[in-house]
């Protein structure tokens, strides 16, 4: 099977993303780029029942290669972030606070530090139609130096070099997102400064660990 893989991996990553509540019924999709291909969800069909078969291989001009089922009608928008970024995973999902928080702000601001995995403050892409080439570009835009964006009265997109750290962003997003609500509950929360972000951002590319120099 062409990209068994990548299709073994998309179809556990939808299993987590209904589990952990970022969308819901068969709604949101995900993709993984290899070469001059990609693997991406069926269209409506239910995440517990998704085998690996299921999920479409197309070509990056969005013809089927391996394609048993209807792909999903976000195709334009995974294939505008893969010629518009670097990215090698795109996830598409509609959680709760981020939507919320997509019919209210224009940007979200710099609650917390970890907004800089994101690349910053997170924009709100202008509202388009499911599928359109219109939501497509006005992603694509809205994702300029960021890794994340919301979707106007939609939801997120995220991406990433795996499908697991495109994942993991998007959790970060939703997380974020419902702080920002919670603090604004109570009040008008406090926001980074510009300056800090800066030196947040620029500390957050060697979060984590690193690979083990040569020899060690």
């Amino acid at each position: 099977m062409l990209l068994a893989d990548e299709r073994a991996s998309i179809v556990g990553y939808c299993r987590r993303m209904d589990a952990d509540g970022l969308t819901v019924g068969t709604s949101g999709n995900l993709s993984v780029r290899v070469g001059d291909l990609i693997a991406v969800t069926p269209s409506g069909v239910d995440y517990a029942a998704l085998t690996p078969p299921d999920v479409c291989v197309l070509d990056l001009d969005g013809g089927p290669v391996d394609a048993r089922r209807e792909p999903s009608s976000e195709v334009p928008m995974h294939l505008a972030v893969y010629r518009g970024t670097d990215a090698r995973a795109v996830v598409h999902t509609h959680p709760l606070h981020a939507t919320a928080l997509s019919t209210l702000l224009d940007e979200l601001p710099p609650i917390h530090y970890l907004v800089g995995l994101l690349g910053g403050p997170v924009r709100v892409a202008p509202y388009a139609t499911y599928g359109s080439a219109e939501l497509a570009e006005a992603s694509v835009r809205a994702l300029e130096g960021r890794s994340a964006v919301l979707l106007r009265n939609h939801g997120a997109t995220t991406y990433g070099a795996t499908l697991a750290e495109a994942y993991t962003r998007t959790t970060y997003l939703e997380w974020l997102c419902r702080l920002h609500h919670q603090a604004s509950l109570l009040g008008t929360p406090s926001l980074i400064p510009p300056d800090e972000l800066e030196r947040v951002i620029a500390k957050l590319r060697t979060y984590g660990q690193r690979p083990p120099e040569s020899g060690e």
